[in-house]
């Protein structure tokens, strides 16, 4: 895993403090431990999560910032992909619960912001959850970035359509960050249904045999690092736009 000199887990409680008071927030990323198809590990989210708030916590200097990075959360809510072996989740409501605890224990620190970066789509809604009750009930100043939604025109440029799990996107990000994890005899297109307009699939099972989305033999790797350094520098000024503003 990658390490910054900001991480928290480098620290001695008197480091922490000192760094927490000289920070700008304190910075999570959120992923999970989930079934990418059959080429790619369940940990791709926690990588995605691990590297890409490396590149924020690297790059925050040059727009004023300074971030402690906390250790990644791996675990999130991944329910739809339990029938897949190798997925572990987490109750949504207890999901929720252990950010909130984490933020309090920031709070409790003295830490009065407080930075979110998610990588896996499930775990949005608890998250945005946790970060409304951490304003309301501990006047911890909290920011809720998916990183896609920084991407997600760059990544359609890249890409097209049908990018999403375990697909093009997903499978460069790993090939850029891992290659050493990606089965490349395994790639092959995800063959998925179209998703319904009205109705819950319950389990991704029902979607998609191999478990993955688009086709993941489209991967680019060189290209993708172009959208990592773009989605960076979206995430860092609108971070630095909303926090000079006083939110």
């Amino acid at each position: 895993m990658p390490e910054t000199d900001d991480d928290l887990t480098t620290m001695t409680w008197e480091d922490a403090g000192d760094a927490f008071a000289d920070a700008d927030a304190a910075l999570l990323g959120t992923g999970s431990v989930e079934q990418h198809s059959v080429h790619l590990p369940v940990s791709v989210d926690t990588l995605r999560a691990e590297h890409l708030t490396e590149e924020l916590v690297d790059a925050a200097d040059d727009h004023g910032l300074r971030f402690v990075r906390l250790p990644t959360m791996p675990y999130g809510m991944s329910e739809h992909h339990m029938n897949f072996p190798g997925t572990i989740t987490l109750d949504p409501l207890t999901y929720e619960d252990a950010i909130v605890e984490i933020g309090a224990s920031l709070a409790r620190h003295g830490v009065e912001r407080f930075v979110i970066v998610n990588c896996h789509g499930g775990n949005r809604e608890p998250l945005s959850n946790a970060a409304d009750r951490l304003v309301r009930e501990y006047d911890l100043a909290t920011h809720f970035v998916h990183w896609t939604d920084f991407a997600r025109e760059r990544l359609q440029e890249v890409f097209g359509e049908g990018w999403g799990h375990a697909g093009d996107h997903e499978t460069s990000v790993i090939e850029h960050y891992r290659p050493d994890l990606v089965k490349e005899g395994k790639k092959q297109p995800q063959n998925a249904k179209e998703m319904p307009e009205t109705a819950s699939y319950g389990y991704f099972d029902r979607v998609t045999d191999l478990g993955g989305l688009g086709d993941p033999t489209n991967a680019d790797p060189e290209a993708v690092a172009e959208v990592i350094d773009h989605g960076t520098e979206q995430i860092l000024e609108a971070l630095k736009s909303d926090i000079d503003a006083g939110w």
